[in-house]
């Protein structure tokens, strides 16, 4: 069974693994530099919550998310997200779980929109599972992510009401 658990200091290893993971592909995350132990902890310690995917029975760190205002004052209502699940385990629908948790997370703290801020278009599976729970896509922006080999890609802004 998986369960969401807020992320905490023990689990730093396998979270910034994870996470890294995600940004050494660079075809998905728009930060460059890769987390160490140390500037991992201050990451997800200064998101709204950070929730861990874990296997209740082995322990094991599965997946990982962060969610936080998508920006300040008048728009801080408005809350953005990133998911990342581990390579080895993607396709089990441990995203859908993870993105879920994350929709309720957000309501519980008050927001009232969900945004995705740079969805890479061709990132189809994390589109088809955010159009199954209900995210509208907002239109495109053409070239919007710079690709790991410098190439460029469209991205598609999309959100969901928490109200």
């Amino acid at each position: 069974m998986i369960i969401i658990e807020s992320y905490e200091i023990k689990n730093i290893k396998p979270a910034i693994e994870i996470w890294n993971e995600i940004v050494r592909a660079g075809v998905a995350f728009p930060q460059e530099d890769e987390l160490t132990e140390i500037t991992g902890d201050e990451f997800f310690k200064a998101q709204s919550f950070t929730g861990l995917a874990v296997d209740s029975d082995s322990g094991e760190v599965l997946a990982l998310y962060i969610l936080h205002p998508n920006n300040v004052g008048r728009c801080s209502h408005i809350s953005n997200a990133s998911y990342a699940v581990r390579a080895d385990l993607r396709g089990r629908h441990i995203g859908e779980i993870i993105v879920k948790h994350c929709i309720e997370k957000a309501r519980e703290l008050g927001f009232r929109i969900l945004q995705f801020n740079a969805v890479v278009a061709t990132n189809i599976h994390a589109r088809n599972l955010y159009r199954r729970l209900g995210f509208t896509e907002l239109g495109i922006i053409p070239g919007g992510f710079r690709m790991k080999d410098g190439s460029f890609e469209d991205i598609v802004p999309q959100y969901i009401s928490l109200t």
